[in-house]
């Protein structure tokens, strides 16, 4: 099926369309306003700010147009910065800083492990930044470059600061004018989720005001219908929050407010329309009734990261993929109903201002179709702070930016494991940065996901987590000779195995592998693309190439390994009713369908005894 288009992308037609006015600010002033393992990989972490130098040059010159942004309620917008250096090089490069000051007034107390002799003249990472000789080749003979950066909307000012030394040993050698939004607090990126009942929709966005400042709202209506307000609670995060460096350092940034509002009893499968602050429309559905019998689609991959249209931040070399997968899945949206982004979502790895940078990539998904998430070791492991891996992965996040930012359904947010009815699906979303292994809390609450679905009316049951907690033939698991993450399948398989878990699907290596149905190392079916009937064990797929740079598999592939690609892609399972549910492997670069299987059966297959997973029975009539 290499190359073919997407198989099975029908549209139900839409019925009793309900508007959604997305108020989402009422003032007192009765105004509506809005896997990489090392650390070092993020590019702002190459940048040694806290080393910089003073060296301004009045033959210098740096220049930002233009300097008010936003007019027309944009979030985004482009600025041409041009740039005069009377002693050019190659090292020289410009970094965009928000808020626009950043000499040492703004320098929170360092830790001892920092080891700073003394506070820096800098100590804020900038946003992002360019070589001043990109898209230039005559800087070096003129020094003269134009430069063309993105910026979003994030509640402050910016300034450009020309540097030359490089990024190891910076020096100032020119600042531009600051540049800012018109409205600089307005509310933006809004983000779907599912809420905790059938009936229920959460819309989270960020914005500069607190709950002091004007009160946080959405406001909805029906055809004709009464017009409804549901409230919206306001959190926030400080520096304090952050478990460590640079998160609590150079790479902290204000994340703003961020607001969720819970909309309530929304019949099932509803189409809404949305009016955002600035009158653009869009539109999402109401999920459908646990069981019902409609077409479902739905979108899962990990690591996809964020890339800057822009070229900065030598996005090409960090996450190469990203922003194919996010372009393919916005060409996409009328053919999926939810996203399931399993883990390492902006690898922000503690420079805060990225995780504004992703939302706003991901906004014309999220803001139309709920965006589930799950917890990646880029989003919670940090030493000593309860994450199972104790390593540095998350940059001194340890949770807080992912748990703060998106809405999930579960009890605890700092336990990042919950459970997700769509329709004729459920999901038992794990978290494989906390323990999962017999006997904790959350092999618990596995267990209790996978045991309380109904099966005649949700056939599909699929379990998610970052780490390959089955199968992955990557190399460095391979090198290990587990094929998994280490202790990973020992005490979950036989939970797939008596609940009889449909597909399971992981992130972290990035790449795409799918493998046999299996259990414990061997494939209990010939099939390799049409399974019916009971299909004996649990089909295990890795879906982690959404974007950051890709991961290695071992030179042969094992027994179980069908299919694998090292590219950047996604997956998407349509479930067409109870007996009949389709996976295909789609690439981030054309869209097409590149692997696919098919799963059909009816219930009594369901019920039907397999190994290690038959019901007790008796001899007594």
């Amino acid at each position: 099926m290499k190359g073919s288009s997407s198989v099975g992308n029908h549209l139900l037609k839409q019925q009793n369309m309900i508007m959604i006015l997305m108020l989402f600010w009422f003032t007192k002033l009765g105004m509506v306003l809005g896997h990489n393992h090392v650390l070092g990989v993020q590019p702002l972490s190459k940048i040694a700010i806290h080393k910089t130098l003073l060296a301004l040059d009045n033959m210098a010159a740096i220049a930002a147009a233009p300097t008010l942004l936003g007019i027309s309620g944009e979030d985004t917008a482009w600025v041409t910065v041009k740039v005069l250096n009377p002693m050019p090089s190659n090292d020289d490069w410009v970094g965009v800083f928000s808020p626009a000051k950043f000499d040492s007034g703004n320098c929170a107390p360092a830790p001892d492990s920092i080891g700073w002799q003394e506070t820096p003249y800098i100590c804020q990472a900038p946003i992002k930044y360019k070589f001043a000789n990109h898209d230039n080749s005559n800087y070096l003979k003129t020094g003269a470059a134009v430069l063309k950066f993105q910026l979003i909307n994030q509640r402050e000012d910016f300034s450009f600061a020309l540097f030359s030394g490089g990024l190891s040993l910076p020096k100032l050698v020119a600042v531009s004018k600051n540049v800012r939004f018109f409205n600089p607090k307005a509310p933006v990126y809004p983000r779907l989720a599912l809420g905790k009942s059938w009936d229920e929709m959460t819309v989270t966005w960020t914005s500069g005001y607190d709950h002091r400042d004007a009160i946080p709202f959405v406001e909805y209506v029906s055809n004709g219908g009464e017009v409804r307000r549901a409230p919206a609670g306001t959190l926030t995060f400080n520096r304090n929050s952050m478990c460590g460096e640079p998160a609590r350092t150079v790479g902290w940034r204000d994340p703003g407010f961020i607001h969720t509002s819970f909309l309530k009893n929304l019949w099932p499968n509803l189409r809404f329309a949305c009016i955002q602050l600035s009158y653009s429309t869009f539109s999402f559905k109401a999920p459908p009734f646990p069981g019902q019998n409609s077409l479902q689609r739905v979108i899962i991959f990990g690591d996809m990261g964020k890339a800057e249209r822009d070229g900065s931040n030598e996005y090409a070399d960090y996450q190469p993929g990203s922003l194919n997968t996010t372009d393919r899945l916005i060409e996409d949206l009328a053919n999926y109903d939810i996203v399931f982004h399993i883990g390492d979502m902006p690898y922000a790895n503690g420079y805060i201002s990225q995780w504004d940078q992703f939302t706003a990539q991901v906004q014309e998904i999220s803001a139309r179709v709920p965006y589930m998430i799950a917890s990646g070791n880029h989003e919670r492991d940090w030493p000593n702070t309860g994450s199972f891996y104790d390593t540095p992965d998350s940059g001194g996040e340890c949770g807080v930016p992912a748990e703060t930012m998106y809405y999930y359904p579960a009890e605890n947010k700092a336990k990042f494991w919950y459970k997700a009815d769509y329709g004729m699906f459920r999901f038992c979303i794990a978290d494989s940065e906390h323990d999962w292994r017999e006997g904790t809390e959350q092999y618990k609450f596995i267990e209790h996901c996978l045991a309380t679905v109904d099966r005649k009316q949700q056939p599909w049951l699929i379990f998610a987590a970052h780490r390959p907690l089955g199968y992955s033939s990557n190399s460095w698991y391979g090198m290990e000779g587990s094929f998994e993450e280490p202790m990973g399948r020992e005490s979950l398989q036989k939970l797939w195995q008596k609940y009889k878990v449909d597909i399971a699907f992981y992130g972290h290596v990035h790449n795409y592998e799918r493998v046999c149905p299996i259990y414990q190392n061997q494939c209990v079916n010939e099939e390799k693309t049409h399974y019916s009937g009971t299909v004996n064990g649990t089909i295990h797929v890795v879906v982690g190439g959404g974007g950051s740079h890709l991961s290695d598999f071992v030179a042969s592939p094992p027994v179980w390994s069908i299919y694998r690609d090292r590219d950047f892609g996604f997956g998407k399972l349509t479930a067409f009713n109870h007996s009949y549910l389709m996976f295909e492997y789609k690439k981030s670069s054309d869209g097409l369908v590149y692997d696919y299987f098919t799963i059909h059966r009816d219930y009594r297959d369901v019920l039907a005894c397999v190994h290690d997973g038959c019901e007790k029975i008796t001899s007594a009539t």
